[in-house]
């Protein structure tokens, strides 16, 4: 998923946020991504990859519901709506992940519908299977450049570290 516009002849800085919507620290994470949208703007593209962690019991579904938002078009108002109710979640399972395309006013039925015949596995097993293979281990794990982060463990000094390496990625593609 990403929160890029169509591509232009001059290409952009990456930021991969490799996140679940059950994650606690994804949800710390919010704060840090929209200031960098801030910052950046369209300098940057920031693309959400999926990596739900087995500790979640609906982490799959999770991602699955944040693709079919995407296809709505609304793809991470529904991320961090659903993040920022990561306890809610837990409690009420997917009927939530429903009930917040509702609110956001998204098709719930083809959500629901969604969630039952899988057509988005696809796209999180491949996300899943590319974290693993560049060594995403937790999450929110971020790749800009060449660097992986992560910020499983702790957020501190992330952000100033991503803001370093887009500067230094925007400054060599500006010269």
């Amino acid at each position: 998923m990403s929160d890029s516009t169509p591509a232009s002849t001059t290409a952009r800085p990456v930021l991969e946020v490799w996140c679940e919507l059950q994650c606690p620290d994804c949800r710390t994470a919010l704060d840090d991504l929209r200031a960098l949208r801030a910052r950046y703007g369209d300098r940057l593209e920031l693309r959400l990859r999926h990596f739900p962690l087995e500790k979640h019991k609906y982490a799959f579904a999770g991602a699955q519901a944040a693709e079919e938002a995407e296809v709505q078009g609304q793809g991470w108002a529904y991320v961090e709506a659903v993040l920022g109710r990561v306890e809610e979640l837990e409690q009420k399972g997917e009927p939530f992940l429903v009930e917040v395309a509702r609110e956001l006013g998204l098709d719930a039925e083809e959500f629901d519908t969604a969630l039952i015949d899988g057509r988005h596995i696809l796209i999180v097993d491949a996300d899943q299977a590319e974290g693993k293979a560049i060594g995403v281990t937790g999450t929110p794990t971020y790749v800009i450049g060449d660097e992986r982060l992560d910020g499983g463990k702790s957020q501190e000094g992330l952000r100033e570290r991503i803001e370093e390496i887009a500067d230094r990625l925007l400054g060599e593609r500006e010269a």
